[in-house]
């Protein structure tokens, strides 16, 4: 059974977690790096990937590997780290502030707070229902979900940047036998409300469809355009591409109707999935929270192969129905372990328990690659971490 941890920005870790987890472990001290600044997600060590036989690594780790690439920081519970050095912060009053590289204010991280908030949507106040959408990569660099970004999408899709992506993927393709995960986002519903605001662009979708399909045309083809240079260049030395975020579900079932995204948004993802098994040999995994059960048909239809993170207390997400349904169709990318009740607030007895039935539940027949429901918070005590990979090791 395959096992996943930390290889991309949905199954890793809270810095202030991972901390705890070395301390706990008793491993050597190494400087904390964040290098998912909005997340807080640390980038877990060799040693505890061997130690918990992760099979999975994502392509970042081919980056920033000199001293110089990080800048000293502090977490939010006052214990030192290290950020990307391309990161744009800066502390005011009490609070941390991320800007953008012309120096716009995109996030900030009051307080007590261990995550970052979106603070400007730079077309919050367009007439979406006029828009051309001609420019609109010009302003991905002015809201934060685009604009602050992992190691290797640090680089600029030039020839200078690809050629440098190109070494890196093929370097860490040499050192390491894990399947090779390449983060390349693509999203067509999640990036447009980072733009515009969720509220505003779930409503734009009902009332102006015309105008949506003129979005979705723009935006396509700007990450087919994208999606082609970056493969070009790192597509020989990767086994996954990741696609999202594209949180289309919540707690309780899908945030748009099946209907709904048969009609705007079905069309784009199968372009687009499709277009990169042609450009390379990869298996496309989404990342798709919540409860999403009505439209997996579609997803599966439309090219993917993999569903990251399996929101197992979702409406409709129940694990035996999910593996009976779709199971000979897809694989199940997570669903492995809650995070939202077990493990920070479940004792290592139950931890086990529940782990090893997940498994039970997923691992027939294949099509199943372990990891916790999305990343691992800052309140999950090591010893529950601890029991989870225990767990895995007694079904292996």
């Amino acid at each position: 059974m395959p096992v996943d941890f930390s290889g991309h920005r949905s199954s890793g870790i809270n810095a202030i977690a991972y901390a705890n987890l070395r301390s706990y472990l008793g491993l050597k001290e190494k400087p904390v790096r964040i290098y998912d600044v909005i997340q807080q997600l640390a980038i877990v060590d060799e040693d505890i990937l061997d130690l918990f036989g992760i099979d999975t690594i994502e392509l970042g780790r081919g980056f920033l590997l000199d001293d110089e690439d990080w800048k000293d920081w502090v977490m939010p519970d006052g214990k030192p780290c290290q950020i990307p050095a391309y990161v744009h912060m800066e502390k005011r009053g009490d609070d941390w502030i991320l800007l953008s590289d012309s120096g716009r204010e995109l996030g900030v991280q009051k307080p007590g707070c261990l995550y970052f908030d979106q603070v400007y949507y730079p077309l919050e106040n367009a007439d979406f229902s006029n828009m051309d959408f001609k420019s609109l990569e010009e302003v991905f660099d002015e809201s934060m979900w685009s604009a602050v970004v992992h190691p290797g999408a640090h680089l600029s899709l030039d020839d200078e940047g690809l050629a440098e992506m190109t070494r890196r993927a093929a370097r860490l393709r040499l050192k390491t036998d894990r399947a090779i995960i390449g983060l390349f986002g693509g999203s067509i519903f999640e990036v447009p409300q980072y733009l515009f605001g969720s509220e505003n662009y779930l409503m734009y979708m009902a009332l102006y469809p015309q105008a949506t399909h003129r979005l979705m045309e723009n935006l396509t083809a700007i990450y087919l355009k994208n999606l082609e240079k970056w493969l070009g260049a790192v597509g020989s030395y990767i086994d996954i591409v990741l696609f999202g975020g594209e949180d289309m579900g919540g707690q309780n079932g899908p945030l748009i109707s099946p209907a709904m995204y048969r009609e705007i948004l079905k069309p784009y993802h199968t372009r687009l999935w499709k277009r990169a098994k042609e450009l390379a040999p990869v298996s496309v995994q989404l990342h798709c929270c919540g409860g999403v059960r009505p439209i997996l048909n579609d997803l599966i239809e439309a090219g993917m192969d993999a569903l990251n993170p399996v929101q197992i207390t979702s409406a409709g997400m129940e694990t035996a129905g999910l593996k009976k349904d779709f199971g000979e169709r897809m694989t199940f990318w997570g669903g492995g372990c809650d995070t939202r009740e077990m493990l920070g607030r479940g004792r290592p007895d139950q931890i086990r328990t529940h782990v090893r039935q997940q498994i039970d539940l997923l691992q027939e027949g294949g099509g199943f690659v372990f990891q916790q429901v999305h990343n691992i918070m800052a309140n999950v005590p090591p010893a529950n971490i601890v029991a989870m990979f225990e767990a895995i090791g007694t079904n292996a």
